[in-house]
């Protein structure tokens, strides 16, 4: 039982990396997705740059032990990604692409807010 829940809880944490990493390509034309994203953007770079454990790698962990399986130590993305898809790169590299890749979906957004505001003032409106 403990053992499906860490496996569950890898692939939750999969699949809100690719969310944070390629979510701003399915959120045009919705405005509260675009929300939800930006905000898990947000809290994916804070997860990246601050001293603590995420609270999904804590939750895997506590799993895995419960299941009689080893823990693993550090972050999720050096544990996993960097084992299976970027061996023997530094730490910070794998940080920095993570970084980077959520500021890029920031640009994303704010080229699209730019363009909102334009095409306001085209139509004679203002933004509220």
């Amino acid at each position: 039982m403990y053992r499906a829940l860490a496996e569950t809880t890898l692939v939750v944490h999969l699949g809100f990396i690719a969310w944070v990493m390629l979510g701003a390509l399915l959120t045009k034309g919705r405005p509260r997705l675009a929300a939800a994203h930006v905000a898990c953007v947000v809290y994916g770079i804070v997860a990246e740059l601050a001293p603590w454990p995420c609270p999904l790698t804590l939750a895997e962990n506590l799993f895995e032990a419960s299941g009689g399986l080893a823990p693993y130590r550090g972050p999720f993305l050096l544990h996993y990604l960097e084992a299976i898809v970027y061996p023997h790169l530094p730490a910070i590299l794998l940080i920095a692409c993570g970084v980077g890749a959520c500021v890029l979906n920031l640009v994303i957004y704010g080229l699209r807010l730019r363009r909102y505001v334009a095409a306001r003032k085209v139509q004679g409106r203002t933004p509220a």
